[in-house]
């Protein structure tokens, strides 16, 4: 499966801000744009009959956020609580509105620019990542950190049902 050049960023545009974090011995970031917020790893309630991958739904300021642990997501092993890991809480849009999902990572590391000049597409993955749910690579000096679609990979069908009822794959509508 090959991935939309469209959602890369252009060359010469503004370079985009991603938030990068680590699943296991792993590097990922996201669009800033779509990152609510950072909250310290708390207690989680699990939900009878959902999948290894749901947590289950944490309290934030009294609404129940479901919480979905990335490293069941991607095939490893479920995130084990440290010192540094944290919930990510990105807002998603639906038919009827946002809606808050939290993901589990083991710690986030920075924000960065990332040119698009420095951003390939990504390879075909064999495995653990669907390549539906990678826009691309970025090529930092020292590393590679996969860029990771969040959009695309909420919708998937294995999660949408666990989504608030306003939340789905099309984005905000008018």
């Amino acid at each position: 499966m090959s991935i939309s050049a469209s959602r890369l960023p252009a060359p010469g545009t503004a370079a985009p801000q991603y938030l990068t974090f680590s699943v296991g011995q792993e590097m990922f970031a996201i669009g800033t744009l779509c990152v609510r917020e950072i909250v310290e790893y708390g207690p989680i309630t699990p939900l009878p009959m959902a999948p290894p991958k749901v947590r289950g739904i944490t309290n934030l300021r009294g609404a129940a956020i479901p919480v979905l642990d990335l490293g069941l997501c991607f095939g490893g092993a479920q995130t084990l609580e440290n010192p540094h890991t944290c919930i990510v809480m990105l807002e998603v849009y639906g038919s009827g509105g946002a809606g808050l999902v939290g993901i589990i990572v083991d710690a986030v590391s920075e924000v960065l620019e990332i040119p698009a000049e420095q951003i390939e597409p990504a390879p075909a993955l064999q495995g653990r990542l669907s390549p539906a749910f990678v826009v691309g690579v970025g090529k930092l000096s020292d590393r590679f950190v996969l860029l990771l679609d969040i959009e695309h990979m909420l919708s998937s069908e294995d999660w949408s049902a666990l989504l608030p009822s306003n939340v789905n794959a099309d984005g905000p509508r008018p």
